[in-house]
């Protein structure tokens, strides 16, 4: 289903958007609290840039607002409408939500910004620095 050369390869995995053959990030895990912002600076295989100018960054609150809300509303449609809780408890749920998830949220978002301004090029997938 998910192919290297997709946005959505990328996104999911966080890895390079033009070469897709490593990882943006120190860690992995986004549960890695004192790493989740650590990025390296540039891509051991195709050498790509990921801060792109200084506080490049900064815009991907705004695609970390709109993922927010799509989980948000993720877990009021599974706690309400699906299990049948009350608006209490369904509060409860959504705030749980964006608690638990906060480090995927924030990882998402990095993902997505950085891929709306770079784009996978098949030329190198196998070069190397």
């Amino acid at each position: 289903m998910l192919k290297k050369g997709s946005k959505l390869y990328s996104i999911l995995t966080g890895t390079c958007p033009k070469c897709h053959n490593e990882s943006m990030y120190k860690s992995k895990n986004p549960y890695h609290l004192s790493q989740l912002f650590q990025m390296h600076e540039r891509c051991s295989k195709c050498g790509t840039k990921y801060k792109i100018e200084p506080s490049f960054f900064y815009g991907s609150m705004y695609v970390s607002y709109g993922v927010g809300i799509a989980f948000a509303v993720a877990a009021f449609v599974i706690s309400f409408l699906l299990i049948g809780t009350t608006l209490v408890n369904t509060f409860i749920a959504i705030v749980m939500t964006m608690i638990l998830f906060m480090p995927i949220i924030i990882r998402l978002s990095r993902n997505i910004w950085i891929n709306i301004f770079m784009k996978y090029d098949p030329k190198l997938k196998n070069q190397g620095v």
